[in-house]
């Protein structure tokens, strides 16, 4: 699986919203500086997460964007569907959605797994969690595995 840099920069973007608290709307200027990230780029993200519901904006000299919802209520899975749409496709197709003949029959099995144990990771993680570092024992356990942090 591949994370998007449009994926990433909304987490991070998001985090940099999570951690002003109830500070009032911050300007993109100040979430791109937080992060470094581009700020066009950022500008677009933010459409989508405001479309998504996850973020509000408030247009004027003070305006800017906050979190729509508490942070402890905001899943990640959340931030990869708003910008990237589903955790797992298969061709353009929803796991649950292929069907395959012969030897590839039990593939779907597998996509839908894949999309179960993405779930479990990215819908069971608020942004709180990411946050403060409190991860779900799932989480945790994941990463602690041994080879968890080798590249294959």
């Amino acid at each position: 699986m591949e994370i998007s840099a449009k994926t990433e920069y909304a987490v991070r973007a998001m985090l940099e919203l999570a951690a002003t608290g109830d500070g009032g709307p911050i300007s993109v200027d100040v979430l791109a500086r937080g992060q470094g990230l581009p700020r066009k780029f950022l500008e677009s993200i933010l459409a989508d997460l405001r479309r998504a519901g996850l973020v509000v904006s408030t247009k004027g000299a003070r305006g800017g964007y906050q979190l729509a919802l508490p942070p402890a209520e905001i899943p990640i899975g959340a931030v990869f569907r708003a910008v990237d749409g589903p955790l797992a496709e298969v061709r353009g197709r929803r796991p649950h959605q292929t069907e395959y003949d012969g030897v590839a029959q039990h593939l779907p099995v597998l996509w839908v797994a894949v999309r179960s144990s993405l779930r479990q990771v990215l819908d069971d993680t608020s942004l709180e969690q990411l946050l403060s570092g409190e991860l779900p024992g799932r989480v945790r356990d994941l990463a602690a595995e041994p080879d968890a942090w080798l590249s294959r």
